[in-house]
């Protein structure tokens, strides 16, 4: 498999506090990897900087061939658009725009628009009688689900998840890991942030952080 994701030597530091301190590790395309570790430990801070939403302060992050951190800002939001999915943890969403306008919000960055695409991912997580509601007349579980549509609409390189099940029920959840295995059985490479040891078993590898340096790497058997 080819490398998707080159991470080299990357440092963090936020005034006086280093995030991420020396942090280095490959990505093969198609891996699920799940990022672990204590509060703090720089997780999400790592996340952003693949994602484009933070610069590191030394140090590679290379997706698909493109050094993140030496992009502009008409670079990053292009990078953005085409290479990157966002799950977050609280959804995102436009709250007066329907699930359907949501999705399409994300193409529109990506300058098209194809409403029956659109209607096609809805479908796919399950929200096809849900396409023309506001976000405030979804559930929490539905809400995430326009996120993950939302976030594979551009058909991109790497889906990054920071806690995509943390502020869902049981159920909810179960629907949600259920579409990320899907989507890892089809190819996609993603990278999660997990605080749960049992979502963390899902992925191929489980990479874990500790006071911004990488602690263990564990291999799914």
């Amino acid at each position: 498999m080819a490398v998707l994701v080159q991470i080299e030597n990357l440092r963090k530091e936020f005034g006086n506090v280093c995030a991420l301190d020396g942090v280095t590790f490959d990505v093969q395309a198609g891996e699920w990897i799940a990022i672990m570790g204590p509060s703090g430990s720089g997780k999400t801070t790592l996340i952003n900087i693949l994602g484009g939403l933070d610069t590191p302060t030394s140090g590679r992050a290379i997706v698909d061939g493109a050094d993140v951190g030496r992009l502009d800002e008409s670079g990053l939001a292009r990078f953005r658009s085409e290479k990157i999915g966002f799950i977050f943890q609280q959804f995102h969403l436009v709250p007066y725009l329907t699930a359907i306008e949501n999705v399409m919000l994300a193409q529109y960055f990506h300058s098209t628009t194809d409403e029956t695409e659109a209607r096609e991912a809805l479908g796919r997580v399950g929200l096809t009688d849900r396409v023309e509601h506001l976000p405030g007349q979804l559930s929490g579980g539905e809400q995430q689900r326009v996120a993950v549509a939302r976030a594979l609409i551009n058909h991109p390189k790497l889906i990054l998840a920071d806690e995509p099940t943390g502020n869902l029920d049981e159920a909810n959840e179960g629907i949600v890991l259920k579409l990320l295995r899907e989507l890892h059985s089809e190819g996609h490479t993603i990278l999660m942030v997990t605080h749960a040891a049992s979502i963390g078993q899902l992925a191929d590898r489980r990479i874990e952080l500790a006071h911004g340096r990488l602690a263990q790497v564990n291999v799914r058997v």
